[in-house]
């Protein structure tokens, strides 16, 4: 028993010297504050911290029966200082921690919050990278830089620039800001051109940001994001305007220290109002809400109107409100506010006078986490709940500019509708899509631009430090006349492509530096793609010349506007036609004139079935009838038929021949003329498709696409392909043909192929182009230059000048106006198919309502006489099957009166007997009955 007393004795001295422990609910609950006390957020985060704890412990509802006590720290924004504050908090049984401001201290302290397990809440850290798996206990209560930079990306897409530059503090806000800018920027195919880091020391350094400032002049993009403190950013700007870039051309855009400051200290000094006209500045969206509207009544009574009341102040009151609800939830679920000692610090604190295990650990801070990511309440700020990744919900911007003594609201920006003038709660409301991504729908009003202009600035000029633009020209060794090298110099061409884009460099408002760098050996053609793809390595500036704009190119460059049309055609030898004796057999080839010659068959003899009943015309001998079918059929040609018609069925298959046999005729006309009155060319090869059958070797010219085209898109072998370099070398081959080592056909773009035929009129272009492409300027992605380039290229095609320089190179000569494209001047049965399947449709249907009036008439109830000698009929199946066969071709051959003539006896009353027609027609079936064929 003694023993067991001494254990239990010795469970509490340890229980009592290991941990510190409050029994039911603290009648006080500590909290700490850190954050700069002399910064503009700092200034306004004191008083708004003060005003919500006496809120706090003003109000039953929250914490009933417990107050809170607040100490606050001046970290000044250094990490160390930062480090210092937060191990004295530590020793005062902290529940939770109030800030920091810097994102430097919150890197810092945010280790020591996760080892002694107490919350950090921040109301003005919007650095990205503090991510909740490094740092599970801090929570950001105000809105991340990751969606400040997505709003800034939105508004460069939004006004089309492509490339910014970015000024920044040198330290953990500056760059990992800059980091998400460039993101952001890069999913829109957007790109941060130059980064231009600053010292983040307090004492600014005149010198330092005017050489930052000096460079940034001697770069192409004019759009400067600045992302800094406040003392920095005014200098910068102050230095900006000294060296004249706060005037025309130049953009800047500023995050929400600007805003901050703005409203802080508004008005803002004149000198430093003048500075920054022209301005886009963020800030932080807050919705209008009453109980926003009382606090800034209450501001203006405790700040004595001395400090105007900032975005960063709401946050810092919602911290404290947010705090207050969670420890309350705390409360409520059973949780006791104890602390232990850190079981490492401990031993090192026995090692040396650091006095470390003073430090504990907060044992409910898990849980206390954990109640406040889960509160959701409305605070000055708006609605306050966190995302699954701790963000706030709902992040929005306001869009200001400044312009004149103040600010103007210019729209808005939320992750989820984009930019917009609507507020952006409203557009919550609606659900509508999310539209950041794009400029669709994207709205802002109007802007006073830096030197007080509504225009647009372009955002981007060509750099004033003497560098030029090193262009690649092609060095050819044939069709000169497109480009080529000036004899006895280094970097001077001529030809139709250098003087377009000399004429469309003209036309830009600015001047362009240029510098010519022949690519190529000079004794073949080089390789055009290969010549682009040293655009991206860094080589050239851009690519000049008679570039074809293909798929495998536009992946990697931009081009300008085509400038010139371009397109893969066929060239091969070709033979002039005589007329001849027989010249009028070839309007149509031989398919055509055999189906034409069957239909004209086929009809007539539908015509014959559909009238031989009722019309004598189409009665008679066997002979006769043939001779009747033939000559129908054939006069229709010409309209001459004599034969009338006086069935339905037969007129509405004459009125449909007949029409067949017009679109027949028209088009033998006019092929027939064509042919005897133009000189006609033929060729064995009709276009790409004949050529691709054939087994002939295939001619291009070295260095075009057309080899990889023929090669991958057509899928020809390459051992039919024959590099050819020169005109000369087209020619040879061409009239060598295959059988000779040469070519059937070559394969080059229109404007090759055209000057070559305008001195060598034995060959033609067969067939159609078969691509569609152009020929344009080349530069890098997102180049600035290729969209203005397009402009000129378009007004030098509208005011005629592209023409003129046309022709001046490219002028045609005699021999080429008759380079008329070589097609068959045959016609084909594809082009009447439909014709004639509208004709024969229309004879089966007819047959087949025909057949039915017959097989109707067969199944009526037979004569007496008829019953008669079909009894004496042998009844074996074969003698009923001949029998029912000789019946329907009787029926057939019947002479059927015919409505006209049935009408005619009426009139006249005259009555036949009805006896007799009786015998008369018994008599007539009898004859076709002993009639084995009455054809025959």
């Amino acid at each position: 028993m003694k023993q067991l007393w001494a254990l239990l004795f010795l469970s509490c001295l340890c229980t009592g010297l290991f941990t510190k422990a409050h029994s039911g609910k603290p009648k006080v609950v500590k909290i700490g504050s850190i954050f700069s006390f002399d910064s503009v957020i700092g200034k306004v985060a004191k008083i708004a911290i003060d005003e919500a704890v006496k809120d706090v412990n003003s109000n039953p509802d929250i914490l009933s029966g417990t107050k809170f006590s607040v100490s606050m720290q001046n970290s000044n924004c250094s990490g160390f200082m930062g480090m210092v504050e937060a191990l004295r908090f530590m020793e005062k049984d902290i529940v939770g921690i109030i800030g920091p401001q810097c994102s430097v201290v919150a890197h810092m302290i945010s280790h020591m919050a996760n080892e002694l397990r107490v919350p950090l809440l921040s109301f003005a850290v919007t650095d990205p990278v503090m991510s909740p798996l490094q740092f599970p206990y801090f929570i950001r209560t105000t809105q991340s830089d990751l969606y400040q930079m997505d709003a800034i990306a939105s508004i460069v897409d939004f006004y089309g620039w492509k490339e910014v530059i970015a000024v920044f503090v040198d330290d953990d806000f500056g760059r990992n800001g800059v980091a998400a800018l460039n993101d952001k920027l890069a999913s829109r195919r957007l790109r941060i051109t130059y980064k231009a880091g600053l010292h983040p020391d307090t004492a600014v350094n005149k010198n330092e940001i005017m050489n930052m400032l000096i460079k940034i002049m001697l770069l192409q993009p004019r759009i400067i994001v600045i992302h800094v403190y406040s003392e920095l950013g005014f200098a910068v700007f102050k230095e900006a305007k000294y060296l004249g870039m706060m005037g025309n051309g130049y953009v800047w855009i500023a995050t929400d220290w600007l805003s901050t400051n703005l409203d802080s200290s508004s008005p803002l000094s004149p000198e430093r109002l003048e500075t920054i006209q022209g301005v886009l500045v963020l800030r932080p969206h807050t919705p209008d809400s009453s109980l926003k509207r009382e606090f800034f009544k209450r501001w203006r009574k405790v700040s004595g109107a001395s400090l105007a009341l900032n975005t960063y102040a709401l946050y810092a009151y919602d911290s404290v409100m947010l705090l207050a609800r969670g420890l309350d939830k705390f409360f409520k679920d059973g949780g006791n506010i104890s602390f232990s000692n850190h079981s490492m610090l401990n031993t090192l604190g026995k090692s040396g006078n650091l006095n470390l295990e003073a430090m504990t650990v907060f044992d409910g801070g898990e849980t206390l986490l954990k109640d406040i990511l889960g509160t959701c309440m409305v605070g000055l700020t708006g609605q306050l709940q966190f995302t699954q990744d701790r963000s706030r919900t709902r992040p929005a911007y306001d869009i200001i500019n400044v312009a004149g003594t103040g600010v103007r609201q210019i729209g808005y920006w939320s992750n989820h509708s984009g930019l917009s003038t609507v507020l952006p709660e409203l557009l919550y409301t609606k659900e509508q899509p999310n539209m950041s991504s794009g400029t669709t729908s994207q709205k802002l009003r109007h802007v006073i631009w830096p030197g007080e202009t509504f225009t647009k600035p372009r955002g981007w000029v060509f750099s004033n430090n003497g560098k030029e633009l090193k262009i690649g020209v092609p060095r050819r060794v044939s069709y000169k006349e497109f480009v080529s090298q000036i004899r006895g110099t280094e970097n001077m061409f001529k030809g139709f492509c250098i003087d377009v884009f000399t004429a469309a460099v003209n036309l830009l408002p600015y001047a362009v530096p240029v510098k010519f760098i022949p690519y190529g050996n000079g004794k073949e053609n080089p390789s055009y793609t290969h010549m682009v793809e040293m655009i991206t390595t860094g080589n050239f500036d851009g690519v000049v010349g008679d570039v074809a704009i293909v798929t495998n190119r536009t992946k990697i460059v931009d081009f300008t506007q085509p400038y010139a049309a371009s397109g893969l055609v066929v060239v091969a030898p070709f033979k002039k036609l005589n007329s001849g004796a027989w010249a009028f057999l070839r309007p149509f080839n031989r398919l055509m004139w055999a189906v034409t010659g069957c239909c004209f068959l086929f009809v007539g003899i539908v015509v014959w079935i559909l009238e031989h009943r009722t019309n004598d015309e189409f009665r008679g001998p066997p002979k006769r009838q043939c001779v009747t079918i033939l000559w129908f059929s054939f006069s229709t040609m010409f309209f001459a038929h004599r034969e009338n018609t006086v069935s339905t069925l037969g007129r509405l298959v004459l009125i449909i021949w007949l029409f067949v046999v017009l679109i027949i005729n028209s088009s033998y006309t006019a092929s027939l003329t064509s042919i005897l009155t133009v000189q006609q060319l033929s060729s064995p090869i009709k276009g790409i498709e004949s050529l691709r059958e054939r087994d002939d070797p295939i001619g291009y010219q070295v260095g075009s696409f057309a080899e990889s085209y023929l090669r991958n898109e057509l899928n020809i072998s390459e051992s039919r392909l024959v590099p050819l370099g020169t005109p000369e070398a087209y020619a040879k081959a061409l009239k060598d043909g295959p059988s000779k080592g040469g070519v059937a056909a070559i394969v080059d773009e229109r404007p090759y192929v055209e000057l070559f035929l305008s001195s060598n009129c034995a060959y033609r272009i067969v067939g159609q182009e078969f691509t569609k492409s152009g020929w344009g300027f080349a530069f890098p992605r997102d180049s600035p230059l290729a969209i203005d380039l397009s402009t000129a290229i378009l007004e030098l095609a509208e005011n005629g000048d592209l023409q003129r320089i046309h022709d001046k190179w490219l002028m045609k000569n005699a021999c080429t106006l008759e380079n008329a494209e070589l097609e068959s001047d045959r016609l084909h049965l594809k082009s009447f198919w439909g014709l004639f399947l509208i004709c024969g449709v229309a004879c089966l249907l007819a047959l087949f309502l025909y057949f039915v009036q017959i097989i109707r008439q067969l199944y009526k109830k037979p004569s007496d006489d008829a019953i008669a000698r079909e009894q004496q009929q042998n009844h074996d199946s074969s003698s009923m099957r001949s029998t029912r066969l000789q019946r329907f071709l009787s029926l057939m051959d019947e002479k059927e009166e015919s409505k006209h003539e049935s009408k005619k006896r009426k009139i006249d009353g005259s009555m036949n007997d009805t006896s007799g027609s009786t015998r008369s027609r018994g008599f007539d079936r009898e004859r076709s009955f002993n009639s084995v064929n009455p054809l025959d």
